[in-house]
């Protein structure tokens, strides 16, 4: 069973400003002649790293509701400028979106077992991933989606 990591998407208001993020991160790094791949920079390693990168993703939290997810693809160590260690989550390029689950803000990132992740919006039935934004967040508050 795979592992995964939550984490707030800060700066981002939509699903749509974390796409726009991980294009311009996915074309910098092909102009570098690296894979099209986005990444994210964290202070803390995680220790459970096997089973994260064994089909986990990272889930993002935007306004207050868990709303997309990317593929773990890999996880890098190294020391900054300052000699701080730190970790860079490897991301695939896709953001998927999920049914959307409340979550409160919470600091750095958490570990999401199967089990407690969202679904994928495709795998939630038909006409869900139809409805607008707002409404599936409506529903979503009132427990009927």
């Amino acid at each position: 069973m795979a592992l995964h990591l939550i984490k707030l998407c800060v700066g981002a208001d939509s699903i749509d400003d974390l796409r726009e993020w991980v294009s311009e991160r996915s074309l910098i790094a092909m102009a570098a002649g690296m894979e099209p791949h986005s990444s994210h920079i964290t202070r803390m390693i995680p220790k459970r790293d096997q089973e994260l990168l064994d089909g986990g993703s990272l889930y993002w939290v935007i306004k207050g509701q868990v709303q997309a997810r990317q593929q773990l693809l890999g996880i890098k160590t190294f020391t900054d400028v300052d000699g701080i260690s730190r970790c860079e989550l490897v991301l695939g390029p896709e953001v998927i979106e999920t049914e959307f689950q409340p979550r409160r803000a919470f600091q750095g990132w958490r570990y999401l077992t199967d089990d407690d992740a969202p679904r994928d919006l495709k795998n939630m039935g038909e006409g869900a991933a139809d409805l607008p934004l707002e409404l599936r967040r409506e529903l979503a508050e009132l427990g009927l989606l």
